[in-house]
């Protein structure tokens, strides 16, 4: 007997936005694809229990993460974040299979609406100027185009060695509205 998609009603009332634990680091990871992060997300993780950044995730409990985005309250890049009334949203995805669902909009939403909580006026974030569709999401969602970006950053990899990285990129900012 063939098997029949989920559909979109079912799918979306199955998933859980929650902050990331722990015992989630590997499955960041998803399957080998961003293993090269590793230490990155082990650093995230650290700063979210000192209270300067938050972890999202997507998850279709019994099945997998499905997406995850990270939020920097504070930084030492003053025009991204300063832990009070600006936030910095990073690494934001969806796995390939999810995407044009809604899942990111939840995601982004849930964000936003955990940021007004706690206070803040602003959220900010690099897009890739190669990546139009992400462009797009945020722009439906009031993000504006406020400069660029020249994209270089480096990292330490799992395998402990030095990657740089050139991703030129938009700088976008939202309002949130109180």
């Amino acid at each position: 007997m063939a098997q029949t998609k989920p559909t979109l009603p079912y799918l979306l009332s199955r998933l859980v936005i929650r902050q990331v634990t722990q015992e989630d680091l590997p499955a960041l990871e998803w399957e080998g694809e961003y293993t090269h992060f590793r230490r990155l997300y082990a650093e995230a993780f650290r700063r979210a229990e000192m209270g300067d950044a938050l972890l999202w995730v997507a998850e279709l409990p019994r099945e997998s993460l499905i997406g995850q985005v990270f939020i920097h309250l504070k930084s030492e890049r003053l025009e991204q974040t300063n832990g009070q009334k600006r936030a910095y949203l990073y690494g934001f995805r969806v796995r390939p299979a999810y995407r044009n669902l809604g899942i990111g909009t939840l995601l982004l939403q849930t964000v936003e609406e955990d940021l007004v909580r706690r206070g803040y006026r602003y959220v900010n974030l690099n897009v890739g100027r190669d990546n139009p569709d992400a462009r797009r999401l945020y722009e439906r969602h009031g993000y504006t185009i406020t400069g660029m970006d020249a994209g270089r950053w480096s990292y330490i990899d799992d395998q402990g060695r030095r990657r740089e990285v050139h991703e030129p990129a938009w700088r976008m900012e939202k309002e949130l509205r109180l």
